[in-house]
């Protein structure tokens, strides 16, 4: 897409018992343990690597041109330069000439529950039956054969936030898987100890859906609000009552009736579930800001958000990163305003937390190339964007989107094992990945079809041969 005038503009600037029940609520809204039982067997642990050679991309500030990395136990062991000690157990892999950088992560994927073609039947990402539908969740509905999974590892992507669609004010729960080849279930995929995230949108869609659609609110941006406003309103009344009984205040008797639609939103008031919010002009931003401190819970990402160079600012000081896409723009009212200089004018505020995501299952396949774009685009524009940022881009700004910053995201020792191997620099439209370690296992390699993830569902089919 080629840069609009508009972007110059904004570069400037129960009473009786004897002992008191745990209230429903008090241990529902965060992710539940799965039992060992319904997950398939732990993998065996794989050996130490040791990757040595390549360009080395920490993605936390520094890059070794020589450099190490050493993989132990599913951790980073040792990132450094040349002549970092090495395990002597270690498989020592000469990457020379190569570029390693931690593992790509997409902060926005409908993959597992929009199984292509959604046309025919198989989307299970939008519950568009009421603009309030909290009480659902990806999890339920993800798909753990889903070949375009793997299509992604192959890209170089180890996890992401799988997302209900945007149909409805409150679309429900979402939850981060990583893609470690051999899953059975969902749980299986979810991210050891990640919170979950409830999805919300304002703007056109759900105003589309039910107003157009149906003719019932809302159908219009003033619907949209108070129906937020009606449902946190409850929200906040629910948990309440809960903490009430907890503290022991059992007057009315049983313990309140147990409401998944409110047992969310009460979650995210406690700060147990995170808030990923679709929306894209500037205006609805800060709007959907209000909101958040009216109701006292605090927004973790916006996503789309194709307006939100024009209140960069805000956004920084609110401490809410911006998901969007390198320059996606013109597809209806909302994102007409959309710029390919939006990533890097968010990320030249100090403060400011960029994220370049998919929301399609092709362009997951190639987020570094899509990074590459955004960081060009403002580089054109006198945005100064180091490589550095770009890469944060798409690891360790998702990362914290999603609340994993902590364990993944960028190449630190005690980190997750999640890293890439690329036959080249990763913003050049001629890489690829040749190697992708997931918890410290090989989980692809790209000169190796006996390591290719294939879902069952593609088991039989003809399959032509492609060159690594």
């Amino acid at each position: 897409m080629i840069a609009r005038p508009l972007a110059l503009f904004y570069l400037a600037g129960c009473a009786a018992a004897p002992v008191t029940p745990t209230p429903p609520a008090a241990t529902s809204t965060a992710p539940v343990e799965i039992p060992r039982a319904l997950k398939g067997p732990p993998p065996p642990a794989p050996p130490p690597v040791a990757l040595r050679g390549a360009t080395v991309m920490t993605a936390a500030g520094n890059v070794y041109a020589h450099g190490v990395v050493v993989l132990k136990d599913g951790k980073v062991l040792a990132v450094g330069p040349e002549g970092t000690p090495l395990p002597a157990d270690a498989q020592v892999v000469d990457v020379t000439g190569k570029f390693v950088t931690p593992g790509l992560i997409d902060a926005h994927s409908h993959v597992g529950v929009y199984p292509a073609p959604a046309t025919s039947g198989n989307d299970d990402g939008n519950e568009a039956t009421a603009p309030n539908t909290a009480e659902v969740q990806a999890y339920h509905s993800f798909w753990p054969q889903d070949p375009q999974l793997w299509r992604a590892l192959q890209g170089g992507v180890t996890s992401a936030l799988i997302l209900p669609g945007s149909a409805n004010l409150f679309g429900g729960r979402g939850f981060s898987i990583k893609l470690k080849p051999g899953g059975r279930t969902a749980a299986d995929f979810r991210f050891p100890g990640a919170k979950d995230v409830l999805k919300m949108a304002c703007g056109e869609n759900p105003k589309r859906v039910y107003g157009v659609g149906r003719k019932q609110a809302p159908s219009t941006r003033m619907g949209n609000v108070a129906g937020y406003r009606s449902a946190w309103i409850a929200a906040a009344e629910y948990r309440r009552r809960q903490e009430a009984w907890a503290k022991g205040d059992h007057k009315a008797g049983d313990p309140p009736l147990r409401d998944l639609k409110l047992e969310t939103l009460a979650g995210v008031l406690a700060g147990d579930i995170l808030v990923e919010n679709h929306c894209y002009r500037a205006d609805e931003l800060a709007v959907m800001i209000e909101l958040s401190h009216e109701f006292g819970y605090k927004i973790r990402a916006f996503h789309h958000a194709l307006e939100a160079y024009k209140i960069r600012d805000v956004l920084a000081r609110e401490g809410i990163a911006v998901a969007t896409w390198a320059d996606w723009w013109g597809f209806k009212m909302e994102a007409y305003d959309g710029i390919p200089q939006n990533a890097a004018l968010v990320a030249s505020v100090p403060g400011g937390r960029a994220i370049i995501h998919s929301d399609s299952a092709d362009g997951m396949q190639r987020l570094n190339q899509e990074a590459a774009k955004a960081m060009y685009a403002g580089r054109a524009a006198g945005v100064e964007v180091s490589e550095d940022e770009a890469l944060r881009w798409v690891t360790a700004n998702p990362a914290w989107a999603l609340g994993v910053e902590d364990r993944t995201g960028t190449l630190e020792v005690g980190k997750m094992g999640d890293v890439v191997v690329w036959s080249g620099s990763p913003f050049s439209v001629y890489a690829r990945a040749e190697r992708v370690y997931v918890d410290g296992a090989l989980a692809y390699d790209r000169g190796d079809r006996t390591t290719w993830p294939k879902s069952d569902f593609e088991l039989g089919q003809v399959e032509a041969e492609v060159a690594p």
